[in-house]
């Protein structure tokens, strides 16, 4: 089942997506992510740019570090999140898909006369995430290190690879809550390292299509930027203040804003529910306390793992307040006029190293 995805033709899912998001959990999944932005950034005040436009702090690190940042505009709102990894001589950015263009044209119209180039990769490069418990072992043996051993790559880390005569990037980094890979191939070479990760995996690789992949970050906690997160919602609301550093010297888009909304507080936090009942909250039904409105939900699904439904949305911190006081009626979702008792839960729903329970 194909589906219009940003421009891109994608598919919903290959079989089911309760298969799909089970063949994740306990094996291996294969996931085509050619629609992601991947931005080289390269030149001489290339590390510059990137430092004044992010939240985040890159002056730290090293040559195969990867580090996760937000793009903030100066309302302090998020313009994108994204996955910064440091090359030996260039910067390899990762962004939504839905904002490769918005993201490129801002980054351009900041450049300040510095002295870097962009160079955008998503057409004529591939990009294939192997994920799950086996994702490591199916996918190292096609590939070869020169550099450094595979047992010392460690989570968000990249290194280059050799896929028969082929360069690749390999990064242990993902979208889903599991160990595994990201692979950065040129475009021809990908067809070829798609068919051969499946074809030797056998029964423990199978391909996974967007449906299971939205399951999986769910469980996961991770949020989605035009769901959970976008430019209506700050980073501190969102659970994402980890990756601003208001502390670094370099003055970035949103700095001072972000500043007084740390001090404050924010509004609203993104919590996670379980749903008391069969039905699923979807994006955007309203979340209720009695008579009040105190939120809404911005992500939801049917869980293969946790087997309820679950959600992500947004509750009013005052709500939050009176309800860890024991002043306030526990939160309901309206599902198509019938509310739904929601339980909130710790994120992530799943995780290998799992929570308790609020």
């Amino acid at each position: 089942m194909l589906i219009d995805f940003h421009g891109w033709e994608m598919p919903v899912r290959y079989t089911s997506i309760p298969e799909e998001h089970q063949q994740v959990r306990e094996r291996a999944g294969l996931f085509d992510l050619c629609h992601m932005g991947r931005l080289d950034i390269s030149g001489p005040q290339a590390e510059a740019w990137i430092q004044g436009l992010i939240t985040n702090d890159i002056l730290s690190m090293q040559p195969g570090d990867a580090r996760y940042t937000l793009f903030c505009n100066d309302s302090g709102t998020i313009l994108d999140d994204a996955i910064v990894y440091k090359l030996e001589e260039t910067f390899l950015l990762v962004v939504n898909a839905s904002n490769t263009g918005k993201i490129i044209d801002w980054m351009e119209s900041r450049r300040r006369g510095l002295e870097a180039e962009l160079t955008d990769l998503t057409r004529s490069d591939a990009m294939i995430a192997i994920q799950g418990p086996e994702a490591f072992a199916c996918a190292t043996h096609l590939l070869q290190t020169p550099e450094i051993a595979w047992d010392q790559l460690g989570y968000y880390q990249i290194t280059p690879a050799r896929y028969e005569s082929e360069p690749v990037l390999a990064a242990r980094t993902g979208y889903t809550g599991e160990d595994g890979l990201e692979l950065y191939i040129s475009a021809e070479a990908g067809e070829r390292l798609w068919r051969d990760l499946l074809e030797t995996g056998g029964k423990r690789t199978g391909p996974i299509g967007l449906g299971a992949r939205d399951t999986l970050r769910l469980e996961a906690g991770m949020p989605l930027y035009g769901n959970d997160i976008d430019e209506t919602t700050d980073p501190y609301c969102a659970g994402l203040g980890f990756a601003v550093k208001l502390d670094k010297e370099a003055p970035f888009p949103g700095k001072e804003r972000l500043r007084e909304i740390k001090e404050a507080g924010p509004g609203q936090k993104l919590c996670g529910f379980i749903v008391q009942s069969r039905r699923i909250a979807r994006s955007g039904m309203e979340i209720f306390s009695g008579a009040d409105r105190v939120g809404r939900i911005t992500s939801g699904a049917p869980s293969p793992t946790v087997q309820q439904p679950i959600a992500m949305g947004y509750l009013d911190c005052p709500y939050l307040e009176l309800l860890a006081d024991g002043q306030a009626p526990e939160p309901e979702v309206d599902v198509r006029g019938k509310r739904e008792k929601l339980k909130l839960e710790h994120l992530p729903f799943f995780s290998r190293k799992r929570k308790k329970t609020v």
